[in-house]
Order: structure tokens, then sequence, then C-alpha cells
């Protein structure tokens, strides 16, 4: 008897640590979006020449080794050709456990940004995500 209650308190332990290891969920990134502020709360998509310009996405779920990469490009700018990269950098998940919000930021060079079109890609552990698009005016 004792036997078969120290197996039926085993399987509930077993299915009770199931159950917690499948509540955190896989690693998610979601809502990317061009901002004027680093967490996001300014959204926008037209920027002046001299903003600073903020990619923001949350993170959830997320662990350590998980990386995010963003790749920026000139997409409808004068006198730039289209497609051309401007810039890439990436964040990397140092932490056990992350839930939170994720940026990148870019200030315009000394003569402001150029007017136009620009396009950032947002990968997630190498895989794309995300595209967004901004306009200086």
């Amino acid at each position: 008897m004792k036997l078969k209650k120290y197996s039926i308190w085993l399987a509930l332990f077993a299915l009770i640590l199931a159950q917690l290891a499948c509540a955190a969920g896989e690693p998610t990134l979601s809502n990317v979006r061009t901002a004027r502020d680093e967490d996001g709360a300014q959204a926008a998509s037209t920027f002046g020449a001299f903003d600073t310009i903020y990619v923001v996405t949350d993170l959830a779920n997320g662990v350590a080794g998980n990386t995010i990469t963003s790749r920026w490009f000139f997409d409808n700018v004068p006198g730039f050709e289209s497609g051309a990269l401007i810039d890439e950098s990436t964040i990397d998940v140092t932490e056990e456990s992350f839930n939170g919000t994720v940026y990148f930021f870019f200030p315009p060079q000394t003569d402001g940004w150029p007017l136009g079109t620009y396009k950032v890609e947002v990968y997630f552990n190498n895989v794309l995500n995300s595209t967004v698009f901004f306009t200086i005016q």
C-alpha cells in the first residue's frame, strides 16, 4: 500500500512539473515598432532629420542564448541605393528568464538623416521576425 501511495505522489509531482515547464512557453518576439523612446510608449513612423529612431519589441519567455538583431536599410532615400545596409546590431539575452522590452536605436548623423523612407528588419534567433518602415521628413 505504501508503494502505491508513493507511485501516485510521484506521478502527480511529475505532472505538476511538466505543466509548469509548459506554462513558461516558447520565447516570442512581438509588437515590433518604431518609436521616439526606448520603451516604445511614443510609437511613431515619421521623424525629423535630427531625431533618434528607436526600434522597440517585446520579448516574452526569453532565455539565455536568444538573440535579437536589427538590420537598418535605405528604402527610398534620394541619392542612396535602395536596400543598402546602414547598420546592424545584435542583442544577446544573458538572463535565464527575460520578459520585457528590447530596443535598438540609431541617432542622426551630424548633418541629420537624409529625407526619405527607411526599412528595419528584426530577426529573432537568426530568423526574420518583422520588417518596419519609417519616414524622415
